[in-house]
């Protein structure tokens, strides 16, 4: 339980920004900073004392009993990543919001915000229920969808906001089906029983149904071609923002996602294909598009989506080699890119743009922001002694090792690898050298704009020096969490030379002749615009709109008779349906016994009196004509002794008649009758009705789920209710709420027809 308060304790903290602002002024961002920060040292305390003889804990607690939906927190080696990245970074970008937000009067809201985004995140990443995970997936989606819209003054910010809403939300659907799917081929909604049962569930004849739309849902949610649009729009957000979701945890919830079914899936023909071509697609495409751009967001966008699709073509390859270099790489990255989106936001503070042909040489006015933006590139571009260096040479590995397609799969990690080299200095490093040039004289910036980034900087170098830190604490039992089994890790700098070394080299010499005709190749591209899924995007939105609009006129034309035909007419459609396809009627056989005379009576006059209300050209003889069919009901009810009934149907339609008369009789005579075609459309529509209710009433007997209660309130009727009436018991004692309904409605039309007899009056 104290690890699930943990977790949700964000999300009531998000209720209490508020107030603290009102209550601590500028030192509440101090105070809300130092929560990601002991949600970091609390978990780092809680994996360092876990039972070695498991490796895992779990905490879990009832959350929807009735339908199986329990919330239960997984913590293992791949979830631990996550959650120091979610915690650890996030304290970062919460002491950078400080200062770079610190004039923007809606501060407090932006915290809330970040909060329930954060608290989202370690519960999706910790999640063990399928279903909770989804819950967790879809709040993560929403509160992405109020940080990129925080200035929604802009047309840019609302449909940057709603492109990542719908295009997350659709794949979130799709994962929810494949979750679902999975869940039944393993007999289990745990995850944590699921990663057991992988050849039951392989062996499955829904494992491709059940794999396709997972992929779907993690596809769009760490922006894989060609779902990848919405995130370069995302750009428009605050760059704390895209410092944490859009580089080390939200987009990071797809690669979680198939490192976490991997145990399951892993291994398959599928599974291979699928992320490797999809994943490898993305990286090389991405990287190129990403050099192309200008604006430093926009680059580092780019690069962020090739980056989530190399991840997601090593899980795919899955060996030893793959696993150890995806979760190294992972970690790396998120330190990394969250610094150069910090020291992007630093330099637009500072300049005034974030144009790439306008900067330069700003390192002697931003010393300490050059400093971090340096070693991150470092680190991005896989220069010694960066932790981004051995993630890069162990992916060079997997690719060397893969079961098939390895020169192509090295090939195409070389030459991405070269142009994400070139976007690492183009970002982190030409804006601080050259001759200085800005649009305006930069100005020295606030500490935590530079503490910050520099803080992440720092870390991805003293972790290429030390690297066993991490490989110890968490980094070795993620990698034996999504092998499923235990591999083998020795993270170091050095292992001698061989051909990831080499590789490594042509890296770096590759991306420093791309760097050195960036401006060619920008010119290039920006004469052959990327026309892509983003235009796509927009015209099946149009046509979602247009459909919209029609089914409003279909639906809502605000006409009630059309309202009652259309509601009439689909329950009398969907009723048959069950008649005669679905529900096991048996029709009864119709006793030789003919009615009564005065029972024909009877039936005769209500069919002529509902003739005549159709027929007649006068509302008021139309009322009259349904109060005659009405009280013929009554006197059925009185035949086939239910005086009781008999009495409420009476009132009824007494004050039914009275209160239509009262209301009616003013308005003008039916002068303009309804086209012929219209009347014999509301003609078959009530006769499918009242044939489709006659055949329902007649089959209805066959049919009985329960036992009859009938005997029961025979026998209790006088020693429980005291009562000999057996009618009267039932309505006043066993089913008293309806009775109380039935009076409140006589009392409400009785309340109406007196409100109106005394407005004649007046």
């Amino acid at each position: 339980m104290i690890f699930a308060g943990v977790i949700l304790s964000g999300f009531f903290l998000a209720f209490l920004v508020a107030p603290l602002f009102k209550v601590l002024g500028k030192a509440a961002p101090w105070v809300i900073s130092l929560f990601p920060f002991s949600q970091l040292l609390f978990f780092l305390m809680l994996w360092t004392n876990r039972p070695h003889a498991t490796g895992e804990l779990v905490a879990c607690t009832q959350w929807v009993p009735g339908a199986g939906v329990d919330l239960c927190f997984l913590i293992d080696g791949l979830s631990m990543v996550f959650m120091v990245l979610i915690s650890g970074i996030g304290g970062c970008v919460f002491l950078y919001s400080k200062d770079y937000l610190h004039d923007d009067p809606h501060l407090d809201r932006f915290y809330s915000y970040l909060l329930v985004f954060m608290s989202a995140m370690l519960g999706l990443v910790a999640a063990d229920n399928v279903i909770s995970l989804y819950v967790f997936w879809e709040l993560t989606s929403i509160s992405s969808f109020l940080l990129i819209g925080f200035h929604p003054d802009t047309p840019e910010a609302r449909r940057a906001a709603l492109q990542a809403l719908l295009v997350t939300n659709l794949g979130g659907l799709a994962m929810l089906a494949g979750l679902v799917i999975l869940a039944e081929a393993g007999d289990s909604y745990y995850f944590s029983e699921l990663i057991q049962r992988g050849d039951v569930i392989r062996a499955h004849p829904h494992y491709s149904a059940a794999l396709l739309l997972l992929l779907t849902g993690a596809f769009t949610k760490s922006a894989q071609m060609p779902f990848h649009m919405w995130l370069p729009n995302a750009m428009v957000a605050p760059t704390p923002v895209s410092a944490y979701l859009h580089s080390a945890a939200m987009v990071k919830g797809g690669i979680y996602l198939v490192a976490r079914i991997s145990p399951i899936f892993g291994g398959t023909a599928l599974w291979f294909g699928a992320l490797t071509i999809v994943g490898g697609i993305t990286f090389v495409i991405a990287a190129v598009l990403g050099l192309a751009q200008r604006d430093v967001k926009r680059m580092l966008a780019y690069s962020t989506i090739s980056v989530l699709g190399m991840l997601m073509a090593v899980l795919g390859i899955g060996n030893e080699k793959a696993v150890q270099g995806a979760m190294v790489y992972l970690f790396a990255h998120a330190l990394y890119k969250s610094t150069l989106f910090m020291t992007g936001g630093a330099i637009d503070h500072a300049a005034g743009t974030r144009d790439l042909t306008r900067l330069g040489g700003l390192g002697r006015m931003l010393p300490l922001v050059a400093g971090a933006g340096i070693l991150a590139a470092f680190s991005k571009s896989g220069v010694p002694p960066t932790v981004g260096l051995i993630g890069k040479e162990l992916i060079y590995e997997a690719g060397l090792h893969a079961h098939s397609a390895q020169k192509v799969i090295v090939a195409g990690a070389l030459f991405g690898n070269m142009f994400l080299a070139a976007v690492a200095w183009a970002a982190g490093i030409r804006p601080f050298v050259g001759r200085l040039q800005s649009p305006e004289a930069p100005h020295a910036l606030k500490p935590m704009m530079w503490f910050a980034p520099l803080v992440l900087g720092v870390l991805g170098v003293a972790l290429g020096w030390a690297p066993e830190i991490v490989e110890k604490t968490f980094l070795h039992a993620a990698a034996n969490t999504v092998s499923g089994h235990p591999v083998p890790m020795d993270l170091a700098l050095w292992h001698g030379f061989n051909t990831a070394v080499l590789l490594s080299i042509l890296t770096l010499a590759g991306g420093g002749l791309l760097f050195w005709v960036r401006h060619r190749w920008r010119r290039f591209a920006e004469a052959r615009p990327w026309v892509g899924p983003d235009i796509l995007y927009d015209r099946l939105l149009s046509v979602l709109k247009g459909i919209a609009r029609l089914s409003t006129r279909l639906l809502q034309s605000g006409y009630l008779r059309q309202y009652m035909i259309l509601v009439w007419a689909v329950s009398a459609g969907m009723v048959s349906w069950m008649l005669f396809d679905a529900a096991p009627l048996s029709w009864p056989a119709f006793a030789p016994v003919l009615p009564h005379l005065h029972e024909w009576v009877i039936g005769s006059v209500m069919m002529a009196a509902a003739v005549f209300a159709i027929a007649t050209t006068q509302r008021l003889v139309s009322i009259l004509a349904l109060g005659v069919i009405g009280f013929g009901v009554t006197l059925f009810f009185v035949l086939y002794s239910a005086p009781d009934l008999a009495i409420t149907q009476f009132l009824v339609e007494t004050f039914s008649v009275i209160l239509f008369v009262l209301v009616l009789y003013r308005l003008p005579e039916l002068k303009d009758r309804s086209p012929v075609a219209t009347r014999v459309r509301d003609a078959l529509v009530a006769l499918a009705v009242g044939a489709v209710m006659t055949l329902l009433v007649l089959g209805s007997p066959s049919v009985q789920y329960y036992p009859k209660i009938s005997e029961y309130f025979a026998q209790v009727a006088v020693s429980a209710a005291h009562g000999h009436n057996i009618v009267n018991v039932i309505l006043v004692d066993f089913r008293v709420m309806d009775t109380l309904g039935e009076i409140t409605v006589l009392a409400v039309a009785a309340i109406g027809v007196y409100s109106l007899w005394r407005r004649e009056d007046a």
